[in-house]
């Protein structure tokens, strides 16, 4: 209780040669304006950074992510960084590069054969971007190592067929008898 009449005090120094009720009163009148404007300039000020705030996430949304073009890299005033892939399944790529939120640009180098690609990335996401080929060489490891799924095929049938005639063999062995 005793804290609670304590936040609803306060001082008012007035110098006055005469106090008067009107005294008091203006001196109120001008204590409360003021604490008015205070609030009205807190409320101002939050929602000038509330604004500020919804400003930079906009900025951050027109801001291009992922696969893109050089110029537009270019743009965003980082110093770019490349590295040379030679594969044909760049899509892969591309599915690892959205998972670590790499922006990047790709060019194809026609000129040799096979082709390859150019993989042009911002240098502060070198880091990141290493990563992320970890991660893409080692399912294109794996892809190499998997027998395709046609060719497992084939011994399954290879292996059904092989088993019927033993089958049939044997029933025409067991007839005989």
């Amino acid at each position: 209780m005793q804290e609670e009449v304590n936040d609803k005090t306060f001082n008012l120094c007035v110098q006055a040669t005469k106090m008067t009720a009107r005294t008091l009163m203006a001196a109120m009148t001008k204590y409360l304006s003021a604490k008015d404007n205070e609030k009205q300039a807190e409320k101002n000020g939050k929602a000038q950074e509330r604004g500020r705030a919804k400003e930079k996430q906009k900025q951050e949304a027109r801001k291009p992510k992922g696969k893109q073009t050089i110029k537009k890299l270019q743009e965003q005033g980082a110093e770019l960084t490349n590295i040379q892939i030679t594969d044909k399944n760049i899509k892969s790529f591309d599915r690892v590069a959205r998972k670590y939120g790499i922006d990047y640009s790709l060019k194809k180098d026609a000129s040799t054969d096979p082709p390859r690609y150019m993989v042009f990335f911002k240098a502060k996401d070198v880091k990141v971007m290493e990563a992320a080929f970890r991660e893409y060489t080692g399912k294109t490891v794996l892809k190499t190592k998997k027998p395709s799924i046609r060719k497992k095929l084939s011994k399954a049938i290879h292996r059904v067929n092989h088993r019927q005639r033993q089958r049939t063999r044997q029933r025409g062995k067991d007839q005989e008898r």
